[in-house]
């Protein structure tokens, strides 16, 4: 027995240790984010109300059927419900009906609002799944600054086992005689620094970590993390398309277009349902009835009549049709039709909003893709024109040449330069990815 639970309570700390190592691809944050964001269940809860309408706006077709059943006891003068008569006595009685209606016609109402739930269903959809897209956007973008702020901590700790090299060159360069003891003092402090941004760099790691678990919905923020990977600037034909010719294909699949159509369907359906009441509405009912009396008695054998017999005796069925026709009503009619215009102009303009929109952002996303891959391109460059002169300097200061914080600041320089290529690449992905985004193309980093 104690072997069997040493080996369930290793098994079991298997399974713990590889959930801690688990290292997050993007595309698993994704998905993840999507399964389990509480403004998606949100969304979806509104979708199945949005069915639920849609099966009351069916019902409302279906003839109705209700029953009723009454019992009462009366002392004195009461009227006897099997005979019509007054009788002073104490009596109990009771009755029951059924009735059946059912609408024929309401101006179409019925229907348009069958209608009107189908359009709110798929709206309500389309809202979702704008929702999710902006989701994915979000984790991608928190993703990709996890990525950049490893990369700036890799560079930094290689930058500081640089000047910690420098340094035991420079000790044993004052104990010699052959440079400046200030020139040691001049790269520790150069070394300080560098530890300090190492710092930094790694609260900027958990800072975005934090941030990304936070957008999965994961609470274990020290044992999140995401794959360890190195990603270089993805290929990508997307600049030889025009920001036009993005801007005409998002037109025809993007969920936030959708959901702003859908709602001018939805106006100018509210708009017929609100017309409809101008006309009349005809519905007919049939009902079946019957009822009991203690003092109802066979005129024959003056005995009571039994209650099974009653029912028989005493029921009835009555049936008809009616009509409704609107006359005048306050001007509610009249407003309401007003009312349901207006809101088909607004839902209108909210559409040619959200297509302007939607213009602006893909435009701004192939200029912001241009621009941030001239920005990585410029700072390449000028990455490795400050990596030759530093390289220059360093000579210049194992010579003697060149004093330490001249050297110091020739370091600097390289730091900044390499610190401006991590974030500029991750800057230019990001951007290549929205407007893939906006061109039908799914986010990944491959």
């Amino acid at each position: 027995m104690k072997v069997k639970i040493t080996g369930l309570l290793l098994l079991c700390s298997v399974v713990m240790g590889m959930a801690q190592q688990k290292k997050w691809t993007l595309e698993e944050c994704v998905y993840y984010a999507v399964e389990n964001n509480l403004t998606v269940e949100q969304y979806e809860l509104d979708l199945e109300n949005a069915k639920i309408d849609e099966s009351d706006a069916l019902g409302a077709l279906l003839p109705n059927l209700n029953g009723t059943l009454q019992a009462s006891a009366n002392t004195g003068l009461a009227l006897d419900p099997t005979t019509n008569n007054l009788v002073s006595a104490t009596i109990f009685s009771a009755q029951g009906d059924l009735t059946s209606s059912v609408t024929l016609f309401d101006g179409l109402r019925n229907y348009n609002r069958i209608e009107r739930a189908k359009l709110s269903g798929i709206a309500n959809q389309y809202r979702l799944d704008d929702i999710k897209d902006d989701i994915r956007l979000n984790v991608a973008n928190a993703y990709l600054q996890v990525l950049s702020n490893k990369e700036s901590l890799k560079v930094f700790e290689a930058q500081l086992a640089v000047t910690e090299q420098d340094l035991n060159r420079t000790k044993e360069l004052v104990e010699s005689g052959v440079v400046a003891r200030g020139d040691l003092l001049e790269l520790e402090a150069t070394a300080a620094g560098q530890e300090q941004q190492i710092i930094n760099s790694r609260s900027m790691i958990l800072i975005s970590r934090i941030n990304l678990a936070q957008m999965l919905g994961i609470t274990d923020y020290e044992n999140f993390d995401i794959a360890e990977e190195e990603f270089e600037i993805p290929p990508s034909d997307i600049l030889n398309n025009s920001a036009k010719v993005i801007f005409d294909k998002a037109l025809t699949f993007r969920n936030d277009i959708k959901f702003a159509l859908s709602g001018v369907e939805l106006a100018e359906k509210d708009l017929e349902i609100s017309k409809g009441a101008k006309y009349p509405s005809i519905g007919a009912f049939i009902n079946y009835n019957t009822r009991y009396s203690d003092q109802n008695n066979d005129p024959f054998t003056g005995e009571a009549i039994p209650f099974k017999d009653q029912l028989y005796i005493n029921d009835g069925i009555s049936y008809g049709a009616q009509m409704s026709i609107p006359i005048f009503n306050g001007w509610s009619v009249r407003n309401s039709i007003k009312r349901s215009k207006i809101s088909v102009d607004i839902a209108r303009i909210e559409f040619e909003r959200t297509k302007l929109q939607l213009e602006t952002d893909v435009n701004q996303a192939y200029v912001d893709v241009t621009s941030f891959y001239k920005a990585y391109e410029a700072a390449q460059k000028t990455l490795e024109a400050r990596s030759l002169a530093y390289q220059y300097s360093k000579e210049r200061f194992d010579v003697g040449l060149m004093n330490s914080f001249d050297f110091s600041q020739a370091q600097s320089r390289v730091d900044n330069a390499e610190a401006d290529v991590i974030r500029t690449k991750y800057d230019y992905i990001f951007r290549l990815k929205i407007l893939e985004f906006y061109f039908g193309i799914p986010i990944s980093l491959e």
